[in-house]
């Protein structure tokens, strides 16, 4: 076949009368694109606004939108630019003069700091399952800050020798241990009898460590360790935590410039999940064990058309080439038909791959399927990458090429 008589890719047209994805954004499942939350109640009975990042990756942020979420309280919600990603808004700098996230404004009241957020929302709306300041939850909160300094020391610094790096390692594992021993105490899966704020407390640097120990340090937390694999596999039962969890390849990229570095350890297993998590397969990774939606196929498509303008414009490549190679992509992801892109696109297929965000993009399946799509079209004409993801920062991912 030559280049002439190469199967053509559809049209935006005919892409868009391939998906009929919609998502009640206010009413319906957590989602990362909502402004509004009602959960069936007047716009007037909302008296919380969240202040929360444009990219649905700030822990903090995550754990303030998943109690929100469980306890359907109405609010808005604002989204600010993380420092990473771009410059902070002025008009919220003159609002929370710190720029700190999360914060939330409570019946016109101010208030930052996640815990101190968590124990003015249990003030008003009552706590969720057992509170922030129950004698039940303030080991297991002190358990999590135990996790998360022993997390730190073995991601977050390079390690001067290879006893160091086990000694960081065992240091970890031990604390794990304390966990799984807590994870196992209870009758059910949950960090208690019921699920609720501790598990709420849990979520967020879990997520991210499971995300980076794998890929950093070719440990997986939730193979592991058997207790936490059930934690993991309830949580996913919830569709608050699914509209708010994201995939190792979001993670591990965000997190450099959020922690000041990451290390990897060279070894074996660690290049093996690094180079899976880069570069596919991406089905069946530890980050998600969910069945898959028979919608992912369809939400990837909607999304991407709803941002195909600007996704083309920050592409570096050529408009017209990268616009074809895209659709190529996605006529295979929605069709399964192989259509060659033009000469020279891998790169730019590429380059998007690698920045796609879960889940403020799309759900963690949607974006498996898309990056898959991305992959297979690249590498019909070579093996050509995208500019690197940026450590110190992310600027690549400014929202403000997206507004």
């Amino acid at each position: 076949m030559t280049p002439t008589d190469r199967l053509a890719p559809l049209s935006w047209t005919e892409l868009e009368a391939l998906t009929d994805f919609e998502v009640d954004r206010t009413n319906g499942p957590t989602n990362s694109q909502a402004r509004l939350r009602l959960f069936g109640h007047p716009e007037s009975d909302v008296r919380v606004t969240l202040y929360r990042d444009n990219h649905a990756w700030c822990p903090y942020c995550q754990k303030i939108w998943l109690w929100l979420e469980e306890k359907q309280i109405p609010y808005r919600i604002d989204k600010i630019t993380m420092f990473c990603y771009g410059e902070k808004e002025s008009w919220y700098k003159r609002k929370v003069p710190s720029g700190m996230l999360p914060a939330i404004e409570l019946d016109g009241r101010i208030i930052t700091e996640s815990d101190d957020i968590l124990i003015a929302l249990e003030q008003v709306f009552g706590p969720l399952g057992l509170g922030m300041e129950n004698p039940q939850v303030l080991p297991l909160r002190r358990l999590e800050r135990l996790l998360f300094r022993a997390w730190c020391s073995w991601l977050c610094y390079p390690a001067s020798s290879a006893k160091l790096e086990q000694h960081n390692r065992n240091q970890f594992i031990s604390v794990v241990a304390q966990v799984e021993k807590a994870l196992a105490s209870t009758p059910g899966p949950y960090f208690l009898d019921e699920f609720g704020t501790a598990d709420v407390i849990f979520t967020p640097y879990v997520e991210r460590m499971n995300a980076s120990l794998y890929y950093y340090k070719g440990y997986s937390m939730r193979e592991e360790n058997p207790r936490f694999a059930d934690w993991f596999a309830a949580m996913e039962t919830r569709p608050t935590y699914r509209g708010t969890q994201s995939d190792f390849h979001t993670h591990v990229h965000d997190l450099p410039p959020q922690m000041g570095g990451c290390y990897e350890n060279g070894e074996p297993q660690m290049l093996l999940n690094k180079a899976r998590v880069d570069n596919g397969p991406w089905a069946g990774l530890p980050d998600v064990m969910y069945p898959e939606p028979e919608t992912s196929r369809a939400e990837a498509l909607h999304r991407v058309i709803k941002h195909q303008r600007n996704i083309v414009r920050v592409n570096p490549a050529d408009d017209n080439l990268f616009d074809e190679a895209l659709r190529c992509a996605l006529t295979l992801m929605m069709t399964g038909e192989v259509c060659t892109p033009p000469a020279g696109s891998d790169a730019a297929l590429r380059y998007l791959r690698d920045r796609v965000n879960v889940p403020r993009d799309m759900s963690i399946y949607a974006a498996k399927r898309l990056r898959e799509a991305l992959e297979e079209t690249a590498a019909l004409v070579g093996d050509g990458q995208g500019s690197p993801i940026l450590l110190k920062n992310r600027r690549d991912q400014d929202p403000a090429n997206f507004v």
